[in-house]
């Protein structure tokens, strides 16, 4: 005899279903932050029914930051896919970070600003190999501004494509971000639009590739990490 199905059941699996459909995963590096703000809410949800509502969009805000939405990534070779989400702010002609010995050629540097609303993980924009990580200590101006690439706190990694092209990333503190993270380190092989950073609450990411690289976007553009197509790198 077959058991009668029970439709709550049913409703409580499509609901949760819709639920992962539409709220995208969070990166575990904000796993941390959510759980003190959800403590932090139970806290004042016993001194203040509307405080513990404060402290329940709060969370819910945090956790929002911490987002990490899946991205469809191009596939066709020759191309450098958009580090961030956010804003292009700057196109300019720039060395790249001295730390990485790259020399004082210049390369095209495409500058995206993160405000605190943008999806704050960093992406791959190459696939091929990590030939180095550094990381310099340094302020924490306004990640709008261009000096911020040379003043500000940053990790820049340098990749050359499975094409041959060397391509460099770099994640910029802000004037609110305290902290850089990066999951890739010398020697990994590496996918484009795959997460392998995320800077906290407020930052900005240069993209540098080869002088004649053929550039798509203009300041004011509003990037997909993953997805946008930054620049189509000369042929080999």
């Amino acid at each position: 005899m077959t058991a009668d199905r029970d439709p709550n059941r049913g409703a409580v699996s499509h609901f949760i279903d819709l639920v992962r459909g539409t709220v995208p995963p969070m990166n575990p590096a904000g796993r941390p932050f959510v759980a003190g703000a959800a403590v932090a809410a139970l806290v004042l949800r016993r001194f203040s029914r509307r405080a513990g509502v404060v402290g329940g969009l709060l969370t819910a805000w945090v956790a929002w930051f911490f987002r990490e939405p899946k991205r469809i990534t191009p596939t066709r070779p020759g191309v450098a896919v958009a580090p961030a989400d956010g804003t292009v702010s700057h196109v300019v002609a720039a060395v790249p970070p001295a730390e990485l010995g790259l020399g004082d050629a210049p390369m095209t540097r495409v500058s995206v600003f993160l405000s605190v609303f943008d999806v704050h993980v960093q992406r791959l924009p190459v696939t091929g190999a990590v030939r180095q990580v550094s990381y310099r200590p340094g302020k924490f101006l306004s990640a709008d501004l261009d000096k911020a690439s040379e003043d500000n706190e940053r990790n820049a990694v340098w990749l050359t494509s499975d094409e041959g092209h060397d391509v460099v990333v770099v994640q910029i503190a802000g004037l609110i971000a305290r902290r850089i993270v990066c999951h890739v380190g010398q020697g990994d092989h590496v996918t484009a639009g795959r997460t392998y950073g995320l800077i906290r609450f407020g930052s900005r990411v240069d993209l540098y590739v080869p002088a004649g690289s053929r550039v798509l976007v203009e300041p004011g553009q509003r990037t997909i990490g993953g997805e946008t197509v930054l620049a189509e790198l000369p042929e080999r």
